[in-house]
């Protein structure tokens, strides 16, 4: 049921006329109904961040977000002042409908870097979402399909908590890396937590997920991942479960979103064990999901841990301290790699299976990450030299 699936939510999916493709929807809309509205944020480091990037971050600062526009089609990023303009004008809209304050409404935007969206189609579009705001699965469903952009399906999630729900949406497939990963995402709640409590649940939710997968290594201007809580439920959570709940739905979207990788055909787990500190395993384990030697390999269902150790050999000392003698490697449970040499012959690997493998054990310590990527394949190549969107 994605973000209707808390109560006190409505949400919208339409086609507005701004995506090139004609047939797709393309505007979705979240509508927070209360009691409460408190709400928090995390968004992309990217220096050339996007107008609606600019807009949700000054939007936030008060701690409460009553609704969410968001389009594919069209990123609004590197517009300028006009950019920024078009992002308050969707909010001056969608606040006017609502009757709300304008500083009440984030907005979110993704597709092509340096053109202005039509913003005439994107205001008749908040219009058309607003007649079709409904709290059912198929609503929660259409504002999923609205955000997509080289997405193959929708991304959604659901849990339930003693006596309050959890839902989410997120769009990714392609220009995913470790410092946040680019994405549309909104989490619901209708939990009692205040806007405080949300941040910092979200800013841990986000660290352990979205900052832990990669699949080409590239960040986006425009991520944003908004946490809102309704309180519709009248319960208040229970401090560690509503943590617990948080970090599984945002890893429950994040790993949707290494299962959709533009043209991947393989899932490539790496996990790092035995490392001094969680620190050093998660450099360590993001140096082996960043080679692109390693991605092809796999593509190729070729189990090269020459490549994942000449990786690995990149993390400076002082960051991961390791003895390369000791260290050993398995892939899909075959040990290739043991003492830093040659192990069991690599043909003895089976790659049949999407999901592969990478076990990495330093033998320093015995702290440990986990960071999920993507092989790369001539269909990644196809879909980003003829993207538009």
């Amino acid at each position: 049921m994605s973000v209707t699936f808390a109560q006190g939510f409505s949400a919208a999916g339409v086609n507005a006329g701004i995506s090139a493709n004609t047939e797709k929807s393309d505007l979705a809309m979240v509508v927070n109904y209360g009691p409460s509205d408190a709400a928090a944020g995390v968004f992309t480091s990217n220096r050339f961040c996007a107008a609606p990037v600019q807009w949700s971050r000054k939007a936030l600062m008060n701690g409460r977000i009553k609704a969410v526009v968001l389009n594919s089609g069209g990123a609004n990023a590197c517009t300028g002042q006009a950019g920024f303009e078009q992002s308050e004008t969707t909010a001056v809209k969608a606040a006017h409908s609502l009757n709300v304050d304008v500083n009440d409404i984030a907005v979110c935007s993704t597709g092509l870097i340096g053109e202005l969206l039509p913003i005439e189609n994107v205001l008749r579009g908040v219009d058309a979402a607003l007649l079709a705001l409904n709290d059912d699965e198929q609503a929660g469903l259409d504002a999923a399909m609205a955000i997509m952009t080289t997405d193959t399906k929708p991304k959604t999630a659901r849990l339930q908590g003693r006596g309050y729900r959890v839902g989410g949406m997120v769009k990714g497939s392609g220009m995913i890396a470790p410092q946040l990963a680019t994405m549309l995402c909104v989490v619901t709640t209708d939990a009692v937590v205040d806007s405080e409590q949300l941040q910092k649940v979200l800013e841990l939710a986000v660290n352990k997920s979205f900052n832990r997968i990669d699949v080409d290594g590239c960040m986006s201007t425009n991520d944003t991942v908004l946490l809102l809580a309704s309180g519709a439920s009248g319960v208040t959570p229970d401090d560690d479960e509503f943590t617990e709940l948080i970090v599984r739905a945002c890893s429950d979207l994040a790993r949707q979103i290494v299962g959709d990788g533009e043209g991947s055909s393989h899932d490539i787990k790496i996990t790092v064990s035995g490392a001094e500190n969680e620190k050093a395993a998660l450099a360590c384990a993001r140096a082996v999901a960043g080679s692109n030697l390693l991605k092809c390999a796999i593509s190729g269902n070729d189990p090269n841990w020459g490549r994942i150790v000449s990786s690995l050999g990149t993390v400076p000392s002082h960051v991961a301290d390791f003895d390369p003698c000791e260290v050993t490697v398995d892939i899909n449970s075959v040990r290739v790699c043991a003492h830093g040499g040659a192990g069991i012959d690599r043909s003895e690997v089976n790659m049949d299976e999407r999901q592969v493998d990478i076990d990495i054990d330093l033998n320093r310590g015995n702290a440990g990450s986990t960071v999920w990527t993507n092989d790369l394949t001539h269909e990644y190549v196809h879909i980003n030299a003829d993207y538009e969107s």
